[in-house]
C-alpha cells in the first residue's frame, strides 16, 4: 500500500488521560428475572468483544448501579443490541434506576424468554446475546464482567432472501464522547484492502 501523501502540518494537543476511545457500541443489558431479583435493564457503553473461541465479551458496571449486584449474584446477563427506533429508551434506561421503576413497564419494551439464562431478552432488539459471567475484575470506578456467550437470538425480519443476516438494515447506534450517533453506510467488507479483482469486478472502480 502506498504511503499517504503529506498535505501540511498536523497539529496535536496534549490532553489528560481519559476515556476518549470512540465510537463505542451502546447496548441494553438485561438482568434479574429470578425469585430474588426482578427483571431490569441497564444502558452500557463500556462493552466489547474479548475472545472468539470460546465466544466472550465484557461489560463494565459501576458498583453503585442497581444492576451490578444483580449480575454479581446471578452470574448472568443478556446484551441486547438496540436499533435507532430504541434510541430514546436506550438513553432513558441509563438515566433512571431500576431500584425505583420497572423499566420494562415504563418503556413498553417486551421482556421475552431467553434460551439458556433466566433473565429476559428484549424482544424488540434485533440481537440478543445471552451471557454467563466467567471472571469478575475490580478495576477502579468500574467492575468488568468477562462473560461467555452461550446463546444468540436474532430478528428473523432482518434475514434476506438468501438467509443472510442484514443487521445494518435495523439501523444501529453508537456512543461517542457523551453523544449518540447513527452508524453510516458500509464502506467495505473485512479484507477489502487486499482483495484481488476477479472477472466479475473488472471494469468497476477507479482506473489505475
Amino acid at each position: 500500500m502506498k504511503k499517504a501523501t503529506k498535505r501540511g502540518r498536523i497539529d496535536k494537543q496534549s490532553w489528560k488521560p481519559g476515556n476518549v476511545l470512540s465510537p463505542l457500541p451502546v447496548v441494553l443489558v438485561t438482568c434479574g428475572g429470578t425469585a430474588a431479583w426482578k427483571p431490569n435493564i441497564i444502558t452500557i457503553a463500556w462493552t466489547g468483544s474479548v475472545c472468539s473461541d470460546p465466544p466472550m465479551l465484557s461489560i463494565s458496571v459501576r458498583p453503585d448501579r442497581y444492576s451490578y449486584e444483580i449480575i454479581r449474584t446471578t452470574g448472568e446477563f443478556v446484551v441486547n443490541v438496540p436499533s435507532l427506533q430504541q434510541a430514546k429508551v436506550t438513553d432513558w434506561c441509563g438515566m433512571v434506576s431500576g431500584r425505583k421503576v420497572d423499566k420494562f413497564a415504563e418503556t413498553g419494551l417486551t421482556p421475552a424468554q431467553a434460551l439458556k439464562v433466566q433473565c429476559p431478552i428484549i424482544l424488540e432488539s434485533p440481537v440478543n446475546i445471552e451471557c454467563v459471567v466467567r471472571e469478575t475484575l475490580n478495576l477502579g470506578s468500574h467492575t468488568m464482567f468477562v462473560a461467555e456467550v452461550i446463546a444468540v437470538q436474532v430478528s428473523s425480519a432482518l434475514l434476506d432472501a438468501k438467509g443472510k443476516f442484514r443487521l445494518e438494515k435495523a439501523g444501529l447506534l453508537s456512543y461517542c464522547l457523551g453523544q449518540y450517533f447513527a452508524l453510516g453506510p458500509s464502506i467495505g467488507r473485512f479484507g477489502f484492502s487486499v482483495q484481488k479483482r476477479g472477472p466479475a469486478n473488472r471494469g468497476r472502480g477507479p482506473k489505475r
